[in-house]
């Protein structure tokens, strides 16, 4: 008897279907309302001068994006002595320092800004402080494009921290006046620990009416917070060089399942799915649609992935065209 039902067991689970892949699409993902202007400034751009166009750094950090300009005739450049004298030159979404834009003028550019206005806001709260005798704690990454650019605004002022360890080291003391500021792509848990260490350190210290982490950043994160645990699996879609799909992608590590940063559907591998039957999917800031949609249908087809795409907030931001678009077409 005993025998009998062993076998039936055995038999049974060789014959069991596979559990369905379902893929959790989260919404929030993907473009936000800086990066979605400054995409369609540079798509405006060529439309109105054609190609021959230069933008100081990439656009976005995003490859598909940048691959995709390029073939259109754009030409990316990290030296303004490679743009010809004379010639258009877009600021990218991360904006830049004084310096560059002084050395633009310098080579007779003609610039078009297509800064995210809440990096702006960062750059403008640098120069407010600086002016009333701060010294600036700026919390963020080094080498990335937009901390760079914030620093540039005043760089005797600002002092650039990453970690709580980092607080410690710092030379000030608790009579000074200190402010801080944030950059905007920052995860909100590694944000906050620095801050506490701050205002521990200095209770003097000060700091803008309203943070200044983006509020896509947040509600992005925020997502990935809410649903991985009903997840085995997360894909990021964006690059490596986003800081903040790298923030995503820490999330899902955080939580204990294996997360991916990926720009699109040739950097995915099956054996991820072996033992993974949901998985999630967003995209950082700067990420376009069409590369989830492309993994989506490849897990579609290969593994006969179900799809709930699950909408935990309504982003209705928007941001104008940047006025030097429009004067320097009123100018040509």
């Amino acid at each position: 008897m005993n025998t009998k039902s062993h076998l039936f067991t055995c038999s049974a689970s060789k014959t069991r279907p596979e559990i369905p892949m379902e893929i959790i699409l989260a919404n929030p993902r993907g473009f936000c309302a800086g990066v979605n202007m400054a995409i369609t400034c540079l798509e405006e751009a060529v439309r109105l001068f054609g190609s021959g166009i230069y933008v100081y750094h990439e656009i976005v950090h995003n490859q598909y994006v940048v691959n995709r300009f390029t073939k259109e005739g754009v030409s990316f450049v990290n030296d303004l002595k490679e743009v010809p004298e004379g010639s258009i030159l877009l600021f990218s979404a991360h904006g830049v320092s004084p310096e560059i834009r002084s050395l633009a003028k310098e080579r007779r550019l003609k610039s078009i800004d297509a800064t995210c206005p809440l990096v702006t806001k960062v750059h403008l709260e640098a120069l407010k402080y600086a002016r009333e005798n701060y010294n600036i704690i700026l919390v963020g990454h080094e080498g990335h494009d937009e901390v760079i650019g914030t620093m540039g605004e005043a760089p005797e002022s600002i002092t650039l921290v990453e970690t709580a360890e980092d607080v410690e080291k710092l030379p000030f003391t608790t009579e000074e006046r200190l402010a801080y500021l944030t950059q905007t792509t920052l995860s909100v848990q590694e944000a906050t620990e620095v801050i506490t260490a701050l205002k521990n350190r200095y209770p003097q210290i000060v700091s803008p009416p309203k943070e200044d982490i983006c509020y896509a950043t947040t509600n992005r994160q925020d997502a990935v917070h809410q649903l991985v645990t009903q997840a085995d699996i997360l894909l990021v879609l964006g690059s490596q060089n986003s800081s903040n799909s790298q923030r995503l992608k820490e999330i899902g590590s955080t939580h204990g399942i294996p997360a991916y940063l990926i720009d699109g559907e040739a950097d995915l591998k099956d054996e991820w799915f072996k033992d993974s039957s949901r998985v999630l999917i967003t995209a950082g800031a700067s990420a376009p649609e069409v590369v989830v949609q492309d993994c989506v249908e490849h897990l579609r087809k290969k593994f006969n992935a179900q799809i709930k795409e699950v909408t935990l907030q309504e982003e209705k931001v928007q941001f104008p065209l940047p006025k030097s678009l429009r004067v320097l077409q009123n100018t040509i």
